[in-house]
């Protein structure tokens, strides 16, 4: 009998045990909830650039990603569109033109004929030259269709180099991260040491349907 009345005293209890347990169980899995729900703070929004042009290849969402990863220095400039193919054709001779008289970096910024939208941020102007030239602030990037962006490695400096048929960007073992011929039409894009970057493109070799370059100064 004292075992029965034992057992029989103790039951309650540890029903009453178990169902406190699972009502901390519940209680905790209602502020975990809560926790998970909670709205979380917005940072402070970046300043956003103001262009002086509609971009044809650029929406707002767009440009508020990329401006995102450009260098402080930049932040607060005006985007100035000094050359785009809508308007001044394919030609990379004519882009050379537009930009003797600019001195600040460059967003170059395409679309191929596929769609997809890429380009590459130069620390500084374009221009003709015979070997690379530019900084580790350079970076080519990728909506593929998120945002991608590729900095530098620091494995060597092949930033920009350009010459009357051809413009390059990112290098190593015989590979360009972004190449586009002198028409700007015909471009290709590979694995580069400078970037370690993606295929840009959808395929290594494309098309240009719009290319756009803005100075930011």
């Amino acid at each position: 009998m004292k075992g029965l009345r034992w057992r029989y005293t103790r039951l309650p209890s540890q029903m009453e045990d178990a169902q406190y347990g699972e009502d901390d169980e519940e209680e905790d899995k209602d502020e975990k909830n809560e926790a998970v729900a909670a709205p979380v703070p917005d940072p402070e929004d970046p300043v956003e650039p103001q262009l002086t042009e509609a971009s044809q290849v650029l929406g707002a969402s767009d440009i508020r990603q990329l401006s995102l990863h450009l260098p402080p220095r930049v932040t607060g400039h005006p985007w100035n569109l000094a050359f785009s193919t809508s308007k001044d054709g394919f030609s990379l001779r004519r882009l050379y033109r537009q930009m003797e008289s600019c001195s600040g970096p460059v967003l170059l910024v395409l679309r191929d004929q596929e769609g997809q939208v890429f380009g590459a941020f130069l620390s500084s102007a374009l221009r003709l030259s015979k070997g690379f030239y530019g900084t580790g602030e350079t970076f080519l990037f990728s909506f593929s269709p998120q945002l991608k962006v590729f900095k530098w490695t620091g494995s060597n400096s092949f930033f920009v180099k350009g010459d009357w048929d051809s413009l390059m960007m990112g290098s190593g073992s015989g590979q360009f991260g972004l190449w586009l011929d002198g028409d700007l039409y015909h471009g290709r894009s590979h694995p580069c040491e400078t970037f370690n970057n993606e295929v840009l493109a959808r395929q290594e070799q494309f098309y240009t349907r719009e290319l756009e370059a803005w100075v930011l100064s």
